[in-house]
């Protein structure tokens, strides 16, 4: 494969896999929280980051990890607090994030509007090794928080109250949550791009979801997904010259729509299945209706 023998390639590749990966870890928890589109929220505040990183020229990438993590710390005080005015406050932090983005990079120095499409979109050859070095540091933190705290997160996501009741610090997993995704979507713009990587977050997990109620086993084949999609859509970046991340979120879709038609048929089959194998005496009044965790949602 010539694509490695590259410098700039070997550096794109290493971050699809690390995107591959962290994407789909922290979407899971939000797409069982209902919250499938903060990624592409708090995207919106971290081009004021990106802007600011050039105003400033000190690195985007970290300078829009912290603008982020300010942002998702906010959205869930909005969420906590925030009665009928909420959504109108949310709004304004996403649409004033994004015009606060593009107005800092119009101030920086010449020679950083050509960079921002790269920011919004992805870029392959402008991921540099400090860039690397960056989003290595903070993947490492999403997976050590999307595993070592899964059953906390887990517990979280299905059902607050309950895991209140267990004793678990609530507000402080699900600010955890925000900060670990505030952090996934800085990981994944210099690949996918701040206007998608929501997409990346959300579609695999929705796929894998087509496959297996399982959580286990949603995560691992998520993750697979992700890895799979982001590797494939770099690499035809390279060869077609296309841009890589509209070419991910395709690919994305593309495998939801099949693993969806794949699994279709399966479930009819063994609905089918379990109703010939019920007795026929009992009442169809008599079955539970799933609850959050079964069927309908990922469960443990």
């Amino acid at each position: 494969m010539d694509l490695l023998n590259y410098a700039f390639m070997q550096r794109a590749l290493l971050a699809a896999v690390l995107v591959g990966i962290t994407a789909p870890a922290v979407g899971i928890y939000l797409v069982q929280r209902r919250q499938a589109l903060m990624g592409d929220g708090i995207g919106h505040v971290a081009m004021t980051g990106v802007g600011l990183g050039f105003l400033l020229s000190w690195s985007p990438v970290w300078m829009a990890t912290l603008v982020s993590v300010l942002g998702a710390v906010t959205m869930e005080l909005i969420r906590w607090y925030g009665r009928t005015r909420g959504d109108i406050a949310l709004a304004m932090l996403f649409y004033g994030g994004m015009a606060g983005g593009v107005m800092l990079i119009n101030l920086a120095p010449s020679g950083s509007n050509a960079n921002l499409m790269s920011y919004l979109f992805g870029s392959l050859s402008t991921v540099s090794e400090s860039d690397i070095t960056a989003i290595c540091v903070l993947a490492a933190f999403v997976l050590l928080v999307t595993l070592g705290l899964r059953r906390q997160l887990f517990a979280v996501s299905q059902d607050e109250e309950f895991a209140r009741v267990t004793g678990l610090p609530v507000r402080a997993l699900n600010l955890l949550t925000a900060i670990t995704a505030a952090v996934t979507v800085t990981v994944a713009m210099r690949v996918v791009g701040l206007l998608l990587v929501s997409a990346l977050m959300v579609v695999p997990v929705a796929a894998a979801q087509q496959l297996s109620r399982s959580f286990a086993a949603t995560f691992a084949i998520a993750v697979g997904i992700g890895i799979s999609v982001t590797v494939g859509g770099t690499a035809t970046s390279y060869y077609q010259d296309v841009p890589p991340g509209a070419t991910i979120v395709l690919l994305a879709i593309a495998a939801f729509v099949l693993l969806t038609a794949l699994a279709t048929p399966l479930a009819r089959r063994r609905a089918r299945a379990q109703a010939a194998t019920q007795p026929a005496g009992d009442p169809a009044e008599c079955v539970i209706p799933a609850s959050r965790g079964s069927g309908g949602e990922v469960g443990v």
